[in-house]
């Protein structure tokens, strides 16, 4: 009870500012409606691969996923990295603006608790190697998976899985290659007979990063794995 009435007198004092426009914005999300409701929501999404698709399609699959399904059995992504999304994005992941990640785990986590998305044993955030994570101070998946954790009351398994090769960033390459460089490049740490997994990610774009995951987490002995994304790359297919 404390607790929350020094947050409203907090709030009070210093009213929340949209991170977007600097209008006033909503306490629980640090946007204001309009830049909320503008955000890039990916609205029409294959349950697969939460690749957008056209509104007006009767396929429940995109056309890739019915080709060659991906070897997880659901994904979603709320958003798409689109602008301005992918402005705030950056700023969490390349500027270390950890309170703009916070605000992204929630928009995340609120997601995840509206829908109906089968519920997990755990949660895997993507691990970084520790090259890269003394490099940056932080792993953005782990960061966005907080939120979720708290909100839907899972248990955050963040250092089940090790990313054992310092891989090259995945953003420069090619679908083939990033396949290729992220070839034995996670180890899981305890056997998971049994266990249903949901792995968090920022960004999914080829979904080479977590097949690979989704790779290691069967051969350990995992049940089930779906992904669960901030936001999906790509256009309508």
């Amino acid at each position: 009870m404390v607790h929350g009435w020094l947050n409203n007198i907090h709030a009070w004092i210093y009213p929340p500012i949209c991170v977007l426009c600097g209008a006033p914005g909503a306490a629980d999300r640090k946007l204001c409606s309009g830049c909320f409701h503008g955000l890039p929501w990916n609205r029409h999404a294959c349950p697969r691969c939460a690749a957008p698709l056209p509104t007006e399609t009767r396929s429940l699959l995109c056309g890739s996923c019915l080709r060659a399904p991906p070897p997880w059995e659901a994904a979603a992504c709320p958003l798409l990295y689109d602008w301005p999304l992918d402005q705030l994005i950056q700023r969490f992941k390349f500027n270390g603006d950890l309170a703009m990640g916070r605000l992204l785990g929630e928009l995340l986590a609120q997601f995840l608790t509206a829908g109906e998305f089968s519920r997990p044993d755990l949660l895997v955030p993507v691990p970084l190697h520790a090259a890269r994570l003394r490099e940056r101070g932080f792993n953005q998946a782990l960061e966005l998976a907080r939120p979720v954790s708290r909100r839907l009351r899972l248990p955050l398994a963040h250092s089940l899985c090790v990313r054992v090769r310092d891989t090259a960033v995945q953003s420069q390459l090619q679908a083939a290659a990033r396949r290729r460089n992220l070839r034995d490049a996670f180890r899981v740490t305890r056997p998971l007979h049994g266990v249903h997994v949901a792995v968090i990610d920022d960004v999914l774009t080829t979904g080479a990063t977590v097949a690979a995951l989704t790779g290691v987490l069967r051969a350990a002995g995992a049940a089930r794995v779906q992904v669960w994304g901030l936001a999906r790359a790509g256009h309508p297919v």
